[in-house]
């Protein structure tokens, strides 16, 4: 899983200690964003395979970069972006899917939870890239 470079976008530096530590326990290269400007930058210099965000951060929230990557960047608009926030309301949620998001997870973290929704997306990755094909 190497080949697969996740970036985590958190503003608390706790939970992106352990998001990161669990990411790269996996197997995964990991980039690292304190803000949602930050995570934007990295992103669009960057390229990752996976973006995990959280929603309420300072600068710029998750849903902002959302927007700014599906309205401004379509050539990274099929870059999975799975948000990891402590917003779990029904509203929320729905807005973050209907927005582009991959998933939506929330916080308490279930690590075994964020673990197998990455390996789906891994799954997704590795068949476009053996086709040539996006699904």
């Amino acid at each position: 899983m190497s080949n697969i470079t996740i970036l985590c976008i958190e503003d608390e530096i706790e939970i992106r200690t352990l998001v990161v530590e669990e990411l790269e326990d996996a197997g995964f290269k990991t980039l690292q964003a304190s803000n949602g400007r930050e995570g934007l930058e990295i992103i669009l210099a960057k390229w990752p395979d996976i973006v995990i965000c959280d929603i309420t951060m300072p600068e710029m929230d998750g849903h902002q970069v959302l927007a700014e990557i599906q309205l401004n960047h379509p050539e990274l608009s099929a870059v999975p972006f799975i948000f990891l926030t402590a917003l779990a309301d029904k509203d929320n949620m729905i807005a973050g899917l209907q927005g582009g998001a991959a998933d939506y997870l929330t916080k308490p973290i279930d690590f075994d939870l964020l673990l197998a929704k990455i390996t789906g997306c891994v799954t997704r990755i590795e068949n476009e890239r053996k086709t040539g094909k996006a699904f």
